[in-house]
């Protein structure tokens, strides 16, 4: 009897997330495109964080904040960081015992840890499958913002601001990359790593209690 067909295959989480940045460079070099979709977001957030083009920084800051704290919550959901904490311990150990043991020419060893060496991979290669699998969803939220940050900045009739490191600094100028993307970034990357240590000491302090108190646990499932 013929095999079933194998049901059709969904788009694999690489390709997925690779044709989102391809769609987020289109739109960062498409200047119209940009525009239009910029505009579009700007009805919500120019009266929010738009402060009529008075404080750009403010605006860029507060414009980082939103973006970053989106992505990380949404991850977050969707993230066991005590997991992920014991897969990259696990990886760590198996890799110091796998190096040990080729200093030391063990070669019974060596064939053994190689034998499980695969096991441990797929299961540190599912953490990041699942963090390829949200990264598309995240970015259809950041594209917009990207674009309206953009002409926003594009937009300002005194795009000239101060910062700690430098007193006159034009956003719209380029040094490798526009000023106000640096500067945008600046703000989201410590923020973000911010969050980030936040959510995962919740989330491993949560884990603890479980463990001290077993009913606790059982409540929440």
């Amino acid at each position: 009897m013929p095999d079933a067909p194998a049901p059709p295959q969904m788009a694999s989480p690489k390709l997925t997330t690779m044709m989102m940045f391809i769609l987020a460079m289109f739109i960062m070099f498409d200047h119209n495109l940009r525009t239009m979709l910029g505009g579009l977001v700007g009805i919500l957030l120019e009266p929010l964080i738009g402060f009529d083009h008075d404080l750009p920084l403010l605006t860029l800051a507060l414009a980082g904040l939103i973006m970053v704290t989106f992505s990380i919550v949404v991850r977050s959901f969707f993230t066991d960081y005590v997991a992920m904490a014991r897969s990259q311990k696990v990886m760590a150990e198996f890799n110091k015992e796998l190096r040990q043991a080729r200093i030391d020419n063990n070669l019974y060893k060596i064939k053994k840890l190689t034998e499980h060496q695969q096991e441990i991979m797929a299961k540190s290669m599912e953490m990041t499958t699942q963090q390829l699998k949200l990264m598309p969803a995240t970015l259809l939220f950041i594209i917009p913002i990207f674009a309206w940050v953009s002409v926003f900045v594009s937009g300002l009739t005194d795009p000239i601001i101060s910062v700690p490191w430098q007193p006159v600094v034009d956003l719209n100028a380029t040094n490798v990359l526009p000023n106000w993307i640096l500067v945008y970034t600046l703000v989201s990357i410590p923020f973000g790593h911010v969050l980030t240590r936040t959510i995962r000491f919740f989330q491993f302090k949560k884990k603890l209690d479980e463990m001290d108190d077993p009913e606790k646990g059982n409540e929440a499932t």
